[in-house]
């Protein structure tokens, strides 16, 4: 709002009958002294005093509010005006890097996690136990030992729930046990859904 008021303020002082804008009438080799309020190509960059030709201030520079004549009112008005901008400039930029940061975040996340249930995946978690009689365990595999177990054996660390137990391993043999990742993460080629084999031998 308070860049609107001072850039509607500076175009009424501008269009306000000034000698200064006309005093180059009939001197074509005589240039202005002008104040530029956005960055032109080839002419320079906002808030800087250029020369330029005065009909080329006059009817171009001027009436599109590209310049102003290099007086003092206009330079104090344009100096605020900047400082407006630039803070607007900076939230801006300040909420785009944020977003960005985010959304790198996130991407780096997920590589992790594709990393780590490939992993698992691809691993076979080896457990000795005692047995009783024939193949029966002495003391069934819990779903949190198994969770212990990848993070000791695998190095990764995954919580009880990610981890599709309906019952403790109560016997020797071989498991394939269906793991439950986020959505996000695709499946591997050739599998509906991601596994950890897990192998229970005699101690």
């Amino acid at each position: 709002m308070a860049a609107a008021r001072a850039a509607l303020r500076l175009q009424r002082q501008c269009l306000a009958a000034n000698p200064f804008l006309f005093s180059g009438h009939g001197l074509r080799y005589r240039k202005l002294e002008v104040i530029l309020t956005t960055t032109i190509d080839k002419l320079g960059k906002a808030g800087e005093v250029v020369k330029v030709a005065p009909g080329h201030f006059r009817n171009h520079l001027m009436p599109k509010m590209l310049a102003v004549p290099n007086l003092d009112k206009f330079a104090i008005l344009i100096r605020e005006q900047r400082k407006l901008y630039q803070r607007e400039e900076e939230v801006a930029v300040k909420q785009v890097t944020e977003k960005d940061d985010d959304a790198r975040l996130q991407e780096e996340r997920m590589k992790q996690y594709q990393t780590a249930a490939k992993r698992l995946d691809n691993a076979l978690l080896v457990l000795r136990r005692f047995i009783s009689t024939g193949n029966e365990l002495r003391t069934p595999v819990t779903k949190d030992e198994i969770v212990s177990e990848v993070a000791r054996q695998l190095n990764i660390n995954i919580h009880p729930e990610n981890l599709h137990l309906q019952s403790p391993l109560a016997s020797l043999g071989e498991f394939e046990l269906p793991l439950r990742l986020p959505q996000n993460i695709p499946c591997p080629e050739g599998k509906l859904q991601w596994t950890l084999k897990v192998k229970i031998r005699r101690k």
